[in-house]
């Protein structure tokens, strides 16, 4: 019975992907297009560019008007390849639902707070907001291999339940560690704007984690498997996604890994270890993805990354508490969003230094 439902899935995501891509929208080169979309994931800001993704096409638009998440658009421009040339913004309404002007209150709070590119680091883990990220910097995350933290929020997802729930199954059991666990991925995730990616890899964890806390190491692949294959009997395009490719493999990189690399840094000061354990864990599977996807291939890599994921989840949980009690109390908000910036001074002055 149970193969004989593996069969059944197996067909259905073959069905599926034959009529998805069957039914996909293409453009000619040299056609001029009219794309009218609502902007799904935070585009990226350069100093005189900012840079998003419609209809599989890559678009540079002019930095003014800026764009942001949650925004209908609509552009013009000519098809060349993979990318909108000539590209024009004719028209932008924007955004105006509750989440989207809380999460675009704490992207400012931390920006007046902190200093570049500390800031944009924090907005990026936090909310997975990559606008106002100097080009410098933005240069340095991709040549030392640590862009995903804030180009694909999904990972940091399965990166913040896994610390968590390492860090709390150390001061209740296990069963009520995964509940504040999971509680605390979807806070997160309403706080990353609740947008598909971070909906997606909610999801997955959710039930990747739930089935390893509650059961075996097999059931906790096959759910992974399971509920990957169910969003993409919703969207067969996102397994070309990076955001869903890197959440699944973060995911099964720690329900595999995590344990045993938690065994071989006993030494470790409790601080570090369990933030270095999930994140060194998790970048097993995702460093060869991230070599061919940013097109930089640094050796030192996965040393540079075990050197600074570590800090990924506290910046993430001390960032969220300061950005809630930044809007209420300012004064106490900053004071405790200095206690990141320790954290982040570490982070950027180890990919410099790479």
């Amino acid at each position: 019975m149970r193969y004989l439902l593996w069969i059944v899935l197996i067909f259905l995501l073959a069905i599926r992907f034959v009529y998805f891509y069957k039914t996909q929208r293409s453009y000619p080169n040299g056609t001029k297009v009219r794309i009218t979309d609502r902007i799904s994931s935070e585009p990226i800001r350069y100093e005189k560019s900012q840079y998003l993704k419609l209809h599989g096409l890559k678009i540079y638009l002019p930095l003014y008007p800026e764009i942001t998440y949650g925004d209908r658009v609509v552009i013009e421009g000519l098809v060349e390849k993979d990318k909108l040339k000539e590209a024009k913004l004719v028209s932008v309404s924007e955004n105006e639902n509750y989440l989207y002007l809380f999460r675009e209150n704490i992207i400012n709070f931390y920006h007046e707070s902190l200093p570049q590119p500390h800031s944009a680091l924090v907005a990026g883990t936090v909310v997975g907001s990559k606008s106002d990220i100097q080009q410098e910097f933005w240069e340095s995350l991709k040549k030392s291999g640590t862009a995903h933290v804030v180009v694909a929020s999904g990972m940091n997802v399965s990166l913040v339940a896994g610390f968590l729930i390492s860090i709390l199954a150390g001061i209740v059991n296990r069963k009520k560690a995964l509940i504040f666990s999971l509680i605390g991925v979807w806070v997160y995730a309403i706080f990353a704007g609740f947008d598909a990616p971070i909906i997606r890899a909610a999801i997955m964890g959710s039930i990747a984690f739930s089935a390893q806390e509650l059961g075996r190491l097999g059931s906790s692949f096959r759910a992974l498997l399971i509920s990957a294959a169910a969003m993409l009997l919703i969207n067969p395009g996102w397994i070309s996604d990076l955001g869903f490719i890197l959440s699944f493999a973060a995911t099964l990189s720690l329900i595999l890994f995590e344990s045993k690399v938690r065994r071989y840094v006993r030494f470790m000061p409790s601080l570090i270890k369990e933030g270095f354990s999930t994140s060194f864990a998790a970048q097993i599977l995702i460093a060869p993805i991230l070599f061919f996807t940013f097109g930089q291939f640094n050796i030192l890599s996965p040393f540079i990354n075990a050197l600074v994921l570590w800090t990924i989840p506290y910046i993430t949980i001390i960032g969220m508490i300061g950005g809630v009690a930044g809007l209420i109390v300012p004064p106490v908000g900053k004071l405790i969003l200095y206690l990141t910036y320790p954290l982040t001074s570490w982070f950027t002055a180890v990919i410099q230094l790479f």
